[in-house]
């Protein structure tokens, strides 16, 4: 007699174990601020004075750098080169021009609320941004961010964004291991870093990349603007 065909195996069910994300590491003009295009204005205002007229959409692709590399990079596709005093001078007029253009920061919609969510969450977080202060003061008090979290600008490491030195400070300050964070910035300059320092990174249209652009640079997801991002935590796997 012959046996009866045997039923085909099904495959074991194997988990997929996700790690747990411990931090969220934050950009902050274009992510958390509305100062993306402020910043456009000054830095065309600031270039036009030294007799390097620029358009303003070649400006906003470079915003996310810290200001010495973004004049240097400026002065490179003008075929002009920077000194040392002419880079240090134009930093310093951009900031003159900007407070000018905006003394008072206005946060992206929902970004005051996600920050206190994550607070009273007790998820770890913090700030990681190419500006500076006393430039970024107004912006951190505009959003409520006290003593309490960690703030990484552009003085405390030798290179900025597309450099990882940033982000890998920031979780060093909040002892958090690269691979239990994720990067949230609204440039491709945030997340090429993000890529280099071994992090996740999420993506915001708020500074005016698109969608196809910030996934190429190597977003997980894309969201519109922190509003969003606060409605969606639960996909990123943050345990609130």
């Amino acid at each position: 007699m012959l046996n009866p065909p045997r039923k085909p195996s099904r495959p074991k069910f194997r988990p997929c174990i996700v790690p747990v994300v411990r931090a969220l590491i934050f950009d902050l003009d274009g992510t958390l601020v509305d100062t993306v295009y402020p910043h456009v204005f000054a830095w065309q205002q600031a270039l036009a004075e030294a007799d390097m007229p620029i358009d303003g959409w070649r400006i906003h692709r470079r915003i996310g750098m810290s200001g010495g590399l973004f004049a240097r990079a400026v002065a490179r596709e003008l075929g002009r080169p920077l000194s040392t005093e002419e880079t240090d001078a134009l930093q310093r007029r951009h900031g003159e021009l900007f407070d000018l253009l905006m003394p008072t920061r206005r946060p992206l919609q929902g970004a005051v609320e996600l920050l206190r969510h994550l607070r009273e969450a007790g998820v770890t977080h913090g700030i990681a941004t190419s500006g500076s202060r006393p430039l970024i003061d107004s912006s951190l008090e505009a959003l409520g961010i006290g003593d309490e979290t960690v703030v990484i600008e552009r003085g405390d490491v030798a290179r900025a964004k597309p450099e990882p030195d940033l982000f890998l400070a920031c979780a060093e300050r909040m002892r958090v291991s690269p691979q239990e964070c994720y990067v949230i910035g609204d440039a491709v300059w945030d997340l090429l870093a993000a890529r280099r320092a071994n992090m996740l990174s999420v993506g915001l249209l708020s500074g005016g990349y698109g969608e196809d652009e910030l996934a190429s640079a190597g977003a997980y997801r894309v969201y519109r603007d922190p509003a969003e991002l606060n409605e969606s935590l639960d996909e990123l796997g943050v345990l609130l």
